[in-house]
């Protein structure tokens, strides 16, 4: 490998033990200047950000910015943007972005590798604020986080340290059963994914809650998933094929909870064909209440994603501006039920 190509591979992999080896200054110092506190002499910031750009550590935008006294980008990095759920947040933040001098980029993590793809990301280290959607980060990934010299918002998880929003998924489903349960089904179906994550457990969870407060047996038979894979399960396509389970059973169910709206979406398709109209012979209510959820007549749970997109990225500016409350917030997001048509017995 030529000498200058092997001096750039080392460089991008500096790490904050160099840049203080390369400032003759503490650890704690260095931190300090990338978190842009006051309690930093003048020349003893520049040799840091100084050290900073020399050795190309990540994130280098940030460098610059604390250079500048200037903060132009933030980052909003999610499992997916191509789904109802993740667009009604990035809305959200889109709207808050509207009369700011603000540049945005996403990062789509994949529901396969999210972490690793989140590593991957950071290492471009091109922003001065991160929006993390989906994402609990372990002890090692909220380290480099910490590292970024730039705030973090995360969004469905809540974690010391970090300004968060985040969500019980337990209450929700049992929302969405119970109001099944007050139109009178007892035989009541449950669409999942069939990955196990915090998700699908807490929502099956409530599911099951629900039905034993009520006196109805728990049966696993009757909680089903598709096959396709796609956006982790949360499709049109598996609330499809999981459908088609309930149908098949011996004593098909009358009413079913599905875990996200796109499920409902395809299991309502499934029903059509087989000349199922809904509420007449079957209900559903389904979760995240998506923009066309509203327009179809699909009762839902709501996490109000837009708004969280919104106040979210509202937070995350006051941080980058030093507004904002003096300590680290986590807002739990309340679940609401949203009653339409596709829930309510004739």
């Amino acid at each position: 490998m030529p000498n200058d190509a092997k001096e750039n591979s080392n460089q991008s992999k500096a790490t904050i033990y160099d840049v203080a080896d390369h400032a003759g200054v503490a650890i704690s110092t260095v931190s300090r200047v990338l978190n842009d506190s006051e309690d930093v002499a003048d020349q003893t910031r520049d040799k840091v950000v100084r050290a900073i750009q020399e050795l190309q550590f990540r994130p280098n935008r940030t460098a610059k910015s604390l250079a500048q006294r200037s903060t132009r980008t933030i980052a909003v990095a999610l499992p997916t943007f191509t789904t109802p759920f993740h667009n009604e947040l990035l809305k959200g933040v889109r709207d808050r972005l509207d009369d700011e001098d603000v540049d945005l980029l996403l990062c789509d993590l994949e529901w396969e590798a999210p972490k690793h793809s989140l590593r991957s990301f950071l290492e471009g280290g091109a922003m001065d604020g991160l929006l993390l959607v989906g994402v609990t980060p372990d002890e090692d990934l909220a380290d480099e986080l910490r590292m970024l010299g730039g705030p973090v918002v995360l969004v469905g998880a809540e974690l010391a340290g970090f300004d968060s929003f985040y969500w019980e998924d337990q209450p929700g489903a049992e929302l969405a059963v119970n109001h099944l349960i007050d139109q009178d089904y007892t035989r009541i179906g449950a669409i999942t994914t069939p990955h196990d994550n915090r998700v699908r457990n807490e929502r099956i969870a409530g599911y099951r809650q629900a039905l034993e407060d009520a006196g109805i047996e728990f049966n696993s038979d009757l909680v089903v998933h598709g096959h396709t894979s796609k956006h982790d399960g949360f499709s049109e396509e598996s609330g499809y094929e999981a459908m088609q389970d309930l149908l098949a059973l011996d004593d098909p169910v009358e009413a079913a909870f599905a875990s996200s709206d796109v499920q409902a979406i395809g299991a309502w398709q499934a029903l059509r064909e087989e000349g199922f109209e809904v509420p007449d012979d079957f209900a559903f209510v389904g979760y995240d209440d998506i923009k066309v959820s509203r327009f179809i007549g699909l009762s839902s749970v709501a996490q109000n994603m837009h708004n969280v997109g919104n106040e979210g990225t509202d937070l995350l500016l006051d941080r980058l501006e030093k507004r904002g409350p003096e300590n680290y917030t986590s807002r739990l997001v309340e679940p609401e039920l949203h009653i339409r048509k596709s829930s309510q017995r004739p």
